[in-house]
């Protein structure tokens, strides 16, 4: 025979050997792996202790909204620095109808619009505010529009036409004030008709609402009323933390002082958790106004109490053309945007505009740059409201 065939042989028959001696082991370790297995394993000694939630970063913004006048210079807002601006007012008619102050008003709309664009800064029209282009306070008007449903169809479809017209992001709400329980139920109504219909058309609803405590006592208020469900239906609820110098009798220093807004906080902040409502949307009002001692002098603009003197900036009170004045300065400003971050809230709300100063004094850079200084860590399991 051939000493290649008999070459190629041996080595065929080493090969199916050496496989045949493999398939044994292997079969062999797994049968004991498996028994291995089915063996109970040993408890552990150790004690599992309970790690720390892990956190991670919001990403949501902190909104700064400011209001501003229908008459005020588009030319002068700082669009850069505001998320939103909300054009103040166009007044509901009895019958459900809606007026604007005249041309120059649609004119301010249409370019504040246009500008904001750029920025991409949202432009919302405000519905209400306390007096009414034909006299009077607004409330009046506003009641009768929403007591009947006939007007209260109305209004919302003006709301939409207008939107649609003037390309806006949503409308917020001024209605200065419920009073009644028939209000509260009437407003619900109408927020949660115009909700619906904003919000299927990526449109967003803010509302005004009454500081609801006491300057002077820092209780609450009764005869301010809401339905607090109808918070659920909004995007944003824009507390109005000023003006508390008319509780109980005519008190200046009353106007926004640091405890009365703590409270006014610590009101909402509750109210929102006991309704299972997001405090992100809370929005902290600040006026941009000083106060002055005698109550037949007109109040003043932070604009003309920096003008007067630039120091006064920082400060909270000073005496001005033979008056004392009281209001909210940088400082103030930097320690509300402080309070209101520290519980939650979505940021922070401007009354109004076009009374700040427009240099380095500013109040609106002075809340945005507090609003923007630190990124907030909330938990990961944290039912997120």
């Amino acid at each position: 025979m051939n000493k290649r065939y008999i070459f190629l042989g041996v080595l065929l028959s080493l090969i199916f050997i050496g496989g045949f001696l493999s398939g044994v082991f292997f079969s062999k370790e797994d049968n004991e792996l498996s028994s291995l297995k089915s063996k109970d394993a040993p408890i552990s000694t150790k004690i599992p202790f309970k790690k720390e939630i892990p956190r991670i970063e919001d990403k949501r913004s902190n909104v700064l909204i400011g209001y501003v006048q229908d008459f005020r210079n588009p030319n002068d807002i700082p669009y850069s620095k505001l998320t939103h601006i909300i054009f103040s007012f166009a007044h509901p008619t009895k019958d459900g109808g809606l007026l604007f102050t005249g041309d120059h008003a649609l004119k301010n709309l249409q370019t504040i619009v246009s500008k904001a664009e750029e920025h991409n800064t949202k432009v919302l029209l405000a519905i209400g505010g306390w007096y009414h282009m034909n006299g009077g306070e607004s409330y009046d008007y506003f009641s009768a529009a929403l007591a009947n449903p006939t007007s209260q169809k109305k209004l919302v479809n003006e709301l939409l036409k207008v939107i649609n017209r003037e390309k806006l992001d949503g409308i917020d709400i001024d209605f200065e004030h419920p009073r009644t329980e028939a209000d509260s139920k009437n407003l619900n109504t109408f927020i949660t008709d115009l909700s619906k219909q904003l919000h299927s058309n990526n449109k967003e609803l803010s509302i005004a609402v009454h500081s609801k405590i006491h300057g002077s006592t820092l209780t609450e208020l009764g005869y301010v009323k809401y339905e607090p469900s109808m918070f659920h239906n909004v995007d944003y609820v824009n507390i109005m933390a000023y003006d508390g110098q008319w509780d109980g009798g005519y008190n200046p220093q009353n106007l926004a002082p640091y405890p009365f807004t703590e409270r006014i906080v610590s009101y909402w902040a509750s109210l929102f958790d006991s309704h299972n409502v997001s405090k992100r949307k809370l929005v902290l009002g600040v006026p941009f106004y000083a106060q002055p001692v005698d109550p037949k002098i007109k109040q003043v603009s932070y604009e003309a109490i920096i003008q007067d003197n630039p120091a006064n900036a920082t400060k909270d009170v000073i005496k001005m053309n033979g008056t004392t004045y009281y209001y909210n300065g940088q400082t103030m400003m930097t320690k509300k945007t402080k309070l209101a971050i520290e519980n939650n809230f979505g940021g922070m709300m401007i009354w109004e505009l076009g009374l700040d100063s427009k240099d380095d004094y500013s109040l609106t850079r002075t809340i945005f740059n507090e609003l923007n200084s630190k990124k907030k860590l909330i938990s990961y399991y944290e039912n997120k409201k």
